[in-house]
């Protein structure tokens, strides 16, 4: 981490903050991503259709409502 700091001291004042400021854009990045919970509100959305349609069916159904 010497390595670093020393790269870093050698930098003028306004290169210094802004290699500050990607360290803690960094740092947000990492927090953000460790507290992603996946969603699962859609689980079960299709099951009105269950009867109606195989799930193969209904996969190619599910594609055709998204439009793609």
């Amino acid at each position: 981490m010497s390595a670093l700091k020393k790269l870093i001291d050698q930098l003028p004042p306004d290169l210094q903050r802004e290699v500050q400021d990607f360290a803690q854009f960094l740092l947000e990045k990492r927090r953000k991503k460790a507290g992603y919970r996946l969603r699962q509100d859609w689980a079960g959305a299709l099951s009105k259709y269950r009867n109606q349609y195989t799930s193969l069916e209904l996969q190619k159904k599910a594609l055709e409502w998204r439009g793609d």
